[in-house]
């Protein structure tokens, strides 16, 4: 089910209705009704993975238990890493089991060694990677003593399979989501409006953003070898915006919805795009992933700590890691492999956190400056996406030799002629919107906010009828 589908703007409607006219007298209906609505969700994908969701649910809520039970350190140590070898197990058959084999198939080869290797035929479960790392937080902030173990088995269910996050994030935190869902919600209507108002703008950054520019991206990339370097600079661009619009456009209908309950999800993006550097875009970028790798791999392997060859150390396993959990692919090693490079000189020279303050531009030299630095980082970023967008690495070098060699700056046609000049005054409307309101939540609260919902909803209506790209990108991750 996706958020942008006519299945959903039916099922939640009736979510709603259920939640707080039938289940508003107590905390548990509440969550019995989330839990029913949450497994139903999921099940519209493939009914038969409700079982692995099921599995790890109670996995990690027993675990946690015989952990915090635990008489000796020992002991404790073998449920955590029983806990975590499982969870990791599971992620790593159904996501990069047949990556290692045929990779290692693919090294005996160059040696003259010929292998067939044996691939398992299995459907990549949607979500799994969001959700286990749900479980993988909570029985390590119980491990370290950060919490206690959850008894209530429906509460801690909620917490792993509450549906705005489970196929696509935010990562959430038990610290943060475990406290709101032990508490009876009231209905609070200045957060359902926002709430309401964060969903139709996730919804323009996806069908008006995401997939019009997806129309043009896949139409580039997939025949980047008759194009020349205007149109695979316009590909590299139409890449950053679509898969910006349409993962911070499922966030923010995620988190709009879970307002709707009454319930508060952590913020995923921060406006990256306006970033002065690598290390602040990093800071706004998928910000629940960022954080899950900086408190969970990144200080437990010294994080900043020692000479500057260990933080080096440390900040290539941070952005090789984190680009693996992307998908089984050297294109997203190499993605995470550049970023680092990015930030090496900013952590050489002790400017990673250079750029921490409120962003202000100002009509001065150093507003100039800031400008520049904001047009060299997004053209950075558009560079590394190149290799997360392609198929192969060859693909990718071939892809960035062209549109640095075939220096012909002209237009092209394209198959998918829809509206490709008026496109790119598109996204010049959009940066300006996402510049002005920069500071807020979204743009459509405020002054003139009935006008400003009409036209988002005339704009997703209009733009929708010629979408081609109903899926979210990071479902697949």
């Amino acid at each position: 089910m996706f958020f942008n589908s006519l299945h959903f703007a039916v099922f939640l409607p009736i979510v709603f209705i259920l939640y707080w006219f039938v289940g508003h007298k107590s905390k548990i209906n509440q969550n019995y009704i989330l839990i029913l609505a949450s497994y139903y969700f999921y099940s519209c994908w493939d009914w038969r993975f409700l079982f692995l969701l099921v599995f790890s649910t109670l996995l990690d809520y027993v675990s946690a238990m015989k952990i915090e039970k635990s008489q000796t350190n020992k002991e404790r140590k073998m449920w955590l890493w029983t806990c975590v070898s499982i969870n990791v197990g599971f992620l790593g058959i159904f996501k990069y089991y047949n990556f290692f084999a045929t990779s290692f198939a693919q090294m005996l080869h160059s040696f003259g060694v010929t292998s067939s290797p044996i691939l398992l035929k299995l459907i990549l479960p949607v979500g799994i990677s969001f959700y286990t790392f749900h479980g993988l937080s909570y029985i390590i902030d119980i491990y370290y003593k950060r919490i206690k173990a959850e008894r209530n088995f429906v509460d801690y269910s909620l917490f792993v399979c509450y549906f705005p996050l489970l196929v696509a994030g935010p990562i959430e935190r038990a610290t943060h989501l475990l406290p709101q869902v032990k508490v009876r919600r009231k209905f609070n209507f200045n957060k359902a409006q926002e709430g309401i108002y964060q969903i139709v703008w996730g919804l323009v950054k996806k069908v008006v953003i995401a997939d019009s520019c997806a129309n043009y991206a896949n139409e580039i990339f997939n025949h980047y070898t008759t194009m020349n370097s205007l149109s695979l600079l316009l590909g590299s661009v139409y890449f950053a915006f679509q898969i910006y619009g349409d993962f911070s456009g499922y966030s923010d209908i995620a988190l709009g919805t879970s307002k709707l309950f009454g319930i508060d999800l952590l913020k995923n993006f921060n406006y990256p795009y306006f970033s002065r550097d690598i290390a602040e875009f990093w800071r706004k970028w998928h910000i629940s992933l960022s954080s899950w790798f900086r408190d969970y791999l990144y200080i437990p392997l010294g994080g900043s700590k020692g000479n500057k060859l260990f933080q080096v150390r440390n900040t290539f396993i941070i952005f090789l890691v984190s680009g693996f959990w992307h998908g089984a692919n050297w294109t997203f090693l190499a993605w995470g492999f550049i970023n680092a490079l990015y930030f090496m000189p900013l952590l050489l020279f002790n400017r990673n956190r250079k750029h921490v303050d409120t962003l202000v531009l100002k009509a001065n030299v150093e507003g100039v400056r800031t400008f520049l630095n904001i047009l060299f980082t997004f053209a950075l970023t558009c560079l590394a996406w190149v290799f997360f967008r392609s198929k192969t690495l060859t693909d990718a070098l071939l892809y960035l030799k062209r549109m640095a060699t075939d220096w012909h700056f002209s237009s092209q046609y394209f198959s998918i002629e829809r509206y490709s000049e008026e496109l790119v005054y598109l996204l010049i409307i959009f940066v300006w919107v996402e510049w002005q309101t920069r500071h807020k939540i979204e743009p459509i609260s405020g002054k003139y906010s009935w006008v400003k919902l009409g036209f988002c909803l005339a704009s997703i209506l209009a733009l929708g009828v010629f979408s081609d790209y109903k899926e979210f990108i990071y479902f697949q991750f």
